[in-house]
C-alpha cells in the first residue's frame, strides 16, 4: 500500500465527506463503521456514520439500535454518531407537495380536468425514493453538525441511482425554473405592465419553491465534487465478482466527478495464523487462490489499496469488533 486508510485522511485534513460502496455483500457497513471509528476515536473528530441503504445495517454492527431514533451517539464512544435514514416521512411530504403544486396549476391555469391521475402519475415515480435519500444526505451535510461524514452506502446500482440524482435533479430543476419563469413573464406581458412582470416572479411559491430545492441541490453538488473534502472508497472481498464490480464502479463515480479515495479489501484470511504445511487441502487452496486475488488488485486499483480488513473469528456486531476493524484500517 502507498497510504493506508489512516494515513490518507491525516495527509488530508480537510477531508470531510466519505462513502462506502461496492457489492451488497462485502462488509460495507463493517468496513464505514470501521473507518468512522478511526475517525473519532484516533484522530479526535466529531463523526457521523449514516446509513444510505433502505435495509439498514449499523444497528448490527455496533450492536446497538439506532433505528427510527435519529442521530445517536453511539454507547462507549466519545465522539460517534450513527443515524440510519427513514425516508419514509420525507417520501410522503413530497407527494403531498407534488399533489398541491399539480392542484395549484390546473386551478391557475383555468383548466377543467380531474386532477388525480395527474397525481397518482406523478406520485408513483420510482426515482421518489432515490430524490428524497438524496434530499436527506444532503439536509445531513448543510447542517453542518460534524466534523466527518461517513456514509455507508447502499449495493452499486441503487447507489449509481442515488448519486446520478444530483445530477438529473438539477436539470430537472433547471428546466422548471426556467419554464415557470417564462409562463409567468408571458402572462404578465399579457397585462401590458412591466411591473407586473416583476411583482408576479416575486411572489409564486412554486417557483420560490423550486428556487430554494435547485440552490441546495447546487449545494450539495458542489460539496460531493470537492476534491479536497469528498472521497468515495470501494470495499471489495478478494474475490473475482466484487473485484469486478468494483472496476465499473469507479469509472461510474469518477463520471459524476466525485473523488475516489481508494479501495478497501474486507475478509482477509490472516495467512500468518495457518500452519500450512499441516494445513487440509481446503485451506491451502482457499489461501492460494486469495493470493491471486490480491495479486488481481494490487494490478487493476495500483496505488489505491487503502486497507485489508482481516476475516475475524467472530462476527462484527460490537463496538469492541468495530474498534479491531479501525485498527486493521490504520496498518500498512
Amino acid at each position: 500500500m502507498s497510504q493506508t486508510f489512516g494515513e490518507f485522511v491525516s495527509s488530508n485534513p480537510r477531508l470531510k465527506y466519505m462513502f462506502f460502496g461496492g457489492k451488497g455483500g462485502v462488509g460495507k457497513t463493517v468496513v464505514a463503521a470501521g473507518a468512522a471509528y478511526y475517525l473519532s476515536e484516533k484522530l479526535g473528530r466529531k463523526t457521523l456514520i449514516s446509513s444510505t441503504n433502505p435495509v439498514h445495517s449499523l444497528s448490527s454492527a455496533f450492536g446497538q439500535n439506532i433505528w427510527g431514533k435519529g442521530i445517536q451517539k453511539i454507547d462507549g464512544a466519545k465522539n460517534l454518531y450513527a443515524v440510519e435514514i427513514d425516508v419514509t416521512d420525507t417520501i410522503k411530504r413530497y407527494k403531498e407537495e407534488i399533489r398541491e403544486k399539480i392542484l395549484t396549476f390546473l386551478k391557475y391555469a383555468d383548466i377543467p380536468l380531474d386532477p388525480e391521475p395527474f397525481v397518482d402519475i406523478a406520485t408513483t415515480n420510482p426515482a421518489f425514493e432515490e430524490s428524497a435519500m438524496f434530499d436527506d444526505m444532503i439536509d445531513l451535510i448543510l447542517k453542518g453538525e460534524f466534523d466527518a461524514y461517513i456514509f455507508d452506502t447502499a449495493p452499486v446500482a441503487h447507489t449509481y441511482r442515488l448519486l446520478g440524482m444530483s445530477k438529473v435533479y438539477d436539470l430537472w430543476l433547471h428546466k422548471m425554473v426556467e419554464s415557470r419563469k417564462e409562463a409567468l413573464s408571458l402572462r404578465a406581458k399579457l397585462s401590458f405592465r412591466k411591473d407586473k412582470i416583476i411583482e408576479e416572479i416575486k411572489r409564486d411559491p412554486m417557483l420560490a419553491s423550486l428556487l430554494s430545492t435547485r440552490e441546495k441541490t447546487e449545494k450539495g453538488r458542489m460539496l460531493l465534487t470537492d476534491k479536497e473534502k469528498t472521497a468515495f472508497f470501494f470495499v471489495t472481498l478478494p474475490l473475482a465478482l466484487p473485484i469486478a464490480v468494483i472496476e465499473r464502479f469507479i469509472g461510474w463515480v469518477k463520471a459524476f466527478d466525485i473523488p475516489t479515495g481508494g479501495v478497501i479489501v474486507n475478509e482477509v484470511l490472516p495467512k500468518e495464523e495457518f500452519d500450512l504445511k499441516n494445513a487440509t487441502s481446503y485451506i491451502v487452496n482457499k489461501v492460494q487462490e486469495q493470493e491471486q486475488y490480491l495479486k488481481i488488485i494490487h494490478n487493476k486499483f495500483p496505488g489505491m489499496v487503502r486497507g485489508y480488513v482481516p476475516l475475524f473469528e467472530k462476527e462484527v456486531a460490537s463496538l469492541e469488533m468495530i474498534a479491531r476493524v479501525a485498527e486493521a484500517l490504520g496498518k500498512k
